[in-house]
């Protein structure tokens, strides 16, 4: 498919989204909510507070207001300009006296909504040319120094690096004095994550669906401030992440670190004017949103991260691409991300091997299978293989093998008691604690893991037509407490809120495995053979 039709696809796309932001605003100026785009707060009033991520909606609306896209009703429109300075007041009139603001539950002051929300704002400011204006200038800095101050727990370096990118546009925006040197140690200790395999952390791990996103970010803060050296760390991400853009185009998924389908495509055509990799990349990677192929990323709260980054792609595509790369062969290990990759005689296989050897494997660019590994139901528990945990050695050339205990899946769910719980001991005592509170509460959802009473062990073993996956699990006791089982292909079992997105790929049928589970007595084990690839 032509590049420049990936360019249309981008206005396209962007452009069909806006109706449903413009829904979720408050569009009555004498309304006290007015420019809140939290529809369940203001309208639906299910919620006691409305979620401060929402008010990234700005920037998306800023973009199509001045940007000349084919066929846009929106450019120059007095009403959006108004209902996009709307949005930057109510975010002010709504956050904490710090500036800080919440996202999930009340006085969470959470660093991601604060981050991806100030960013925003600070871009549509700019871009409807909002001058001086004390209210939104107070808050603004309010925020940025908060997000300075703050550190959260765990390594989410996009979140890192939107937080360099607020610190950059404060400075440029307030001038340099206190904000430079907190944006530096800020950014030292964003490269400090980096692995020398080109990813920067995302929980311990790599991810390429977030590492678009900090790639983007770096690559916009090189454009501005080349004395920082970026591009070397930035031409390591790059080359990283080009070996996890499958060969439909597609990047990432469950095997991944926090499992996620995005891909944030500006940073990669800002990278292009100086790195040729980086537009091949793309246009790989774009493929998908061409043909109308791409995830659904239509979610009330993570849908404006994709739509600036789509418009900001736009803005700055690169005329002049590259010739298409020779098909990439062999075995690459990264063995710091625990990550596979093997590519012969047009199969290409892409392994999670600190994921229970989680993956996806491709014939002739197609999708041919996506695997996450057996599941089994205890009760109201579902045990698997795919959490992570310590990754095997270098596999070498041959039979690939992991094995050991599986865990029960991350599947905590609020109750009314719960929801009541959780806001009692915030407003009484978790509003003077947020990060010790979110620090229990990812161990709980996202970090901590509890073994079951299975093991298992799985072995990939390359054959003439492609790959032999053997799996075979064994209960510590006997099987009567199984409930059902089975291999599916798209498990999620940590909660990472821009995961679990729709792909008409995921209509791969689920393999059931309960009558073979039924029939197995005390010592005898789960095993399931399987061949891919043959024609």
């Amino acid at each position: 498919m032509p590049p420049d039709s990936s360019r249309a696809a981008l206005a396209r796309q962007a452009l069909a989204e806006i109706p449903k932001l413009l829904t979720l605003l408050d569009r009555t100026p004498v309304s006290p909510t007015y420019g809140c785009f939290d529809r369940s707060y203001w309208h639906y009033r299910i919620m006691d507070f409305p979620c401060g991520m929402s008010q990234e909606f700005v920037l998306p609306l800023a973009l199509v207001w001045s940007l000349d896209l084919p066929d846009n009703p929106y450019r120059g429109s007095a009403a959006l300009r108004e209902w996009i300075e709307a949005g930057i007041r109510f975010a002010a009139r709504a956050s904490h006296a710090d500036g800080s603001c919440d996202d999930y539950y009340p006085f969470e002051r959470a660093t991601g909504a604060a981050a991806f929300s100030l960013f925003a704002m600070f871009e549509a400011a700019r871009i409807i040319e909002l001058g001086k204006d004390d209210e939104i200038d107070a808050f603004l800095v309010r925020r940025a120094n908060w997000l300075a101050a703050h550190q959260e727990n765990g390594q989410l370096s996009n979140h890192e690096a939107l937080i360099v990118a607020c610190l950059q546009r404060a400075a440029e925006r307030f001038g340099a004095g206190p904000f430079e040197t907190p944006m530096r140690e800020r950014l030292t200790r964003l490269l400090s994550w980096q692995s020398a395999e080109g990813w920067f952390s995302e929980y311990g791990g790599a991810d390429p669906g977030y590492l678009s996103l900090t790639i983007g970010l770096l690559a916009d803060l090189d454009r501005r401030r080349p004395d920082l050296s970026l591009r070397a760390p930035l031409a390591r991400a790059i080359a990283f992440f080009a070996e996890f853009v499958h060969p439909d185009g597609t990047v990432g998924g469950e095997y991944t670190s926090r499992a996620t389908l995005n891909f944030f495509p500006h940073g990669f055509e800002i990278a292009g004017r100086w790195l040729p990799e980086a537009l091949s990349a793309n246009d790989s990677a774009l493929r998908p949103l061409a043909e109308g192929r791409s995830p659904s990323y239509s979610d009330d709260r993570i849908i404006g991260h994709h739509l600036w980054s789509w418009l900001f792609a736009w803005q700055d595509y690169c005329s002049e691409r590259p010739v298409a790369s020779q098909q990439r062969t062999g075995r690459q290990w990264f063995s710091e991300a625990g990550l596979l990759v093997d590519r012969r005689d047009g199969i290409e296989l892409f392994a999670a091997l600190r994921r229970g050897g989680a993956f996806k494997l491709f014939r002739d660019g197609a999708l041919l299978v996506s695997d996450t590994g057996p599941s089994l139901r205890i009760g109201e528990r579902v045990a698997v293989s795919h959490i992570e945990s310590k990754a095997p050695g270098d596999p070498g050339d041959g039979t690939i093998t992991v094995e050991g205990p599986m865990a029960f899946a991350k599947s905590t769910r609020l109750t009314p008691f719960k929801n009541v719980v959780l806001r009692t001991f915030m407003l009484v005592f978790g509003r003077f604690f947020p990060d010790l509170v979110r620090r229990l509460l990812q161990r709980l959802l996202v970090t901590g893991r509890k073994d079951a009473p299975f093991r298992f062990r799985r072995s990939l073993e390359p054959n003439a037509q492609g790959w032999t996956v053997r799996d075979e699990v064994r209960a510590e006791g006997d099987w009567s407490s199984v409930g059902a089982a089975g291999i599916g292909g798209f498990q999620t079992s940590v909660t990472t809120v821009m995961a679990r997105v729709f792909r008409s790929e995921q209509l791969q049928p689920w393999l059931k495995l309960d009558d073979e589970v039924r029939r197995l007595k005390r010592g005898e084990p789960l095993v399931v053979e399987r061949r891919f690839g043959g024609s």
